[in-house]
């Protein structure tokens, strides 16, 4: 019996893979400061054919082909417009490049040639006011979501950068619904559905566009419970959907990306401890095209991954 209940706790709380998975292509970069090195990579985004990466430690974003080829880069360390302070998640949206600075306490908006065109937000803990901000997303009509990191709190604002509201208590860390510990990042589903990388509770919280709870997952009852299994996280750093709506989620200390449907559901999982090929050095962010090839943002490693399914998966 005893067999058999732990047998049962297993396959209700570590789902197998539905999905085949996916194959590792190519790697580049290396630790330093010419273009085309990284010094702790933390962010990625694609906008057609081009890979943004943001370069914190140097301050900077670097702009790849799909191939690894260096295009441009943009930025240098500091606190004026145009230069940038630890950028962390990105998120491109309408042909903008949207940054969160972890240093400046504020998000910086860039057009997609480096052009530095506003900054929203600065230091504090008021509303539109941010402390370390990870991850920033935009809403279909254009208002700004932000994990405001140190707060412990995601906040909405107008596209002006108006609070509009706030999700969790600022300053108070909890592991209850809709409650946060160290937010990392937010991503936008087309119909406004607002998913949240609960970053140090193992987890992903989903609210609808009135901020009502829809779900959350990441281990048992998705309540700061960590582990290396399918589904669960080890400190949860980005978030991010592709054009079907699935959610790509960077498991940190799990070394891996976690792929999943939106209400959920576990599919597979990209990537393994290690510094050879296909393996992270903890996997902090990651990217998908149009056609479905991911790129994934290899921390410890200093790199940048490009990984591709192994055969089509019916319904996209």
């Amino acid at each position: 019996m005893l067999a058999a209940l732990v047998a049962a706790g297993w396959l209700a709380f570590v789902p197998g893979a539905s999905e085949p998975p996916y194959m590792f292509v190519a790697a580049w970069g290396e630790k330093g400061s010419a273009p085309g090195q990284f010094d702790d990579p933390t962010g990625i985004a694609v906008v057609g054919d081009e890979v943004f990466v943001a370069d914190s430690r140097n301050g900077r974003i670097q702009v790849f082909d799909f191939d690894g080829r260096l295009k441009r880069l943009f930025g240098t360390p500091g606190s004026g417009p145009g230069q940038l302070g630890r950028p962390m998640n990105l998120k491109a949206y309408d042909g903008r490049l949207y940054v969160a600075e972890y240093f400046n306490d504020r998000i910086q908006v860039f057009g997609l040639d480096g052009r530095s065109q506003r900054i929203i937000g600065r230091p504090g803990n008021g509303p539109g006011q941010f402390s370390a901000p990870g991850g920033v997303a935009v809403a279909p009509n254009g208002d700004l979501l932000v994990a405001d990191f140190d707060n412990q709190r995601v906040q909405r604002l107008g596209a002006d950068g108006t609070p509009v509201r706030q999700w969790g208590e600022t300053g108070k860390i909890g592991i209850r619904a809709s409650a946060f510990n160290y937010p990392t990042d937010v991503a936008v589903g087309p119909d406004g559905t607002l998913f949240v990388a609960d970053g140090y509770n193992d987890r992903i919280q989903v609210f609808a566009p009135d901020g009502a709870l829809l779900r959350k997952w990441g281990g048992p009852f998705a309540i700061n419970v960590f582990g290396p299994f399918n589904g669960w996280f080890a400190t949860v750093t980005n978030v991010t959907l592709d054009g079907q709506g699935h959610v790509f989620a960077a498991d940190f200390y799990n070394h891996r990306i976690q792929k999943f449907a939106a209400d959920g559901t576990f599919l597979t999982a990209l990537g393994a401890k290690g510094r050879g090929p296909g393996q992270f050095n903890h996997a902090i962010a990651a990217a998908v095209a149009d056609d479905g090839t991911v790129f994934a943002v290899d921390f410890g490693n200093n790199r940048v991954q490009k990984w591709r399914r192994t055969r089509p998966v019916r319904g996209g």
